[in-house]
């Protein structure tokens, strides 16, 4: 699934092209993503501007004069800008047309979603309840001390609970805290303030790291242009299950924590 960096790398990837211009025509090819796309969304889009692009934990939000478009890349989609005589493949669901140029939804299993908010969109329900961001200042040493007295929940599924802190999903939740040195299983409450502030450091590191990498490219993750990342080259625990930790040589190890995979050093992290 795409996280945090592969949704804000695509930001950034639009931002030099579409901000600024008009959109023509609205193509949609398949209604029903995770949920129905909204109804008339050429009426609705076609000849206006967009005014900007922001993201909110894995949502893009993508501002215009009547309201915003809400996009969230599910499993497997990515948002591509391609030439408009490019023909579409069989999982390209939806097209906005900007002149010569196309902003192509590609989802193949159709998790993602496609959200049209008139009103204010901090407080739609997919966007309200979101946490603080992790690459913000807010999200600190201290705030993680604080918001975790009291919690016994697994420190990893703690920095992947969305409504906490967004955007920190398995792979670099599993990649910050083999670097902070913290056994994920680790109860939240009983975190010291000095091991909060080594996970928050190694959230931010590896966050940065990744977005410099262009991301973790694992199965159909692609840029906007079509090219991929290169993070998961650097990956030190995540998907290496048996393999030598690179640091101290013990076997990297794997169990399920949530129901999701969860990949760490049971000689480093403790």
């Amino acid at each position: 699934m795409p996280e945090l960096p592969e949704v804000e790398i695509t930001r950034r990837g639009l931002l030099p092209d579409l901000p600024g211009r008009k959109i023509d025509a609205v193509v949609v090819r398949h209604t029903m993503l995770r949920y129905p796309l909204p109804p008339a969304l050429d009426r609705l889009l076609a000849g206006h501007i967009l005014r900007g692009i922001d993201r909110r934990g894995k949502y893009l939000l993508f501002r215009l004069d009547p309201g915003t478009l809400i996009v969230h890349l599910g499993m497997s989609g990515s948002l591509r800008l391609v030439p408009a005589a490019e023909p579409p493949g069989k999982h390209d669901h939806l097209d906005l047309i900007f002149g010569a140029s196309i902003l192509r939804l590609r989802d193949p299993r159709r998790f993602g979603a496609v959200i049209w908010v008139k009103g204010q969109v901090n407080a739609h329900p997919l966007i309200a309840p979101l946490g603080i961001e992790p690459l913000s200042n807010v999200f600190s040493g201290g705030w993680l001390h604080d918001a975790t007295r009291g919690r016994a929940k697994a420190i990893k599924l703690f920095l992947m609970d969305s409504h906490a802190i967004v955007g920190v999903g398995n792979i670099y939740a599993s990649e910050s805290l083999f670097r902070a040195g913290v056994d994920p299983r680790t109860p939240a409450g009983k975190l010291s303030r000095k091991r909060c502030d080594r996970i928050v450091s190694a959230v931010k590191a590896t966050l940065g790291a990744a977005l410099a990498a262009g991301g973790s490219t694992l199965r159909d993750f692609i840029h906007s242009d079509g090219s991929s990342g290169w993070f998961q080259m650097q990956h030190l625990v995540y998907g290496r299950g048996g393999e030598p930790c690179r640091l101290c040589g013990a076997k990297v190890r794997l169990l399920q924590l949530g129901q999701r995979s969860t990949f760490f050093c049971p000689r480093c992290q403790r």
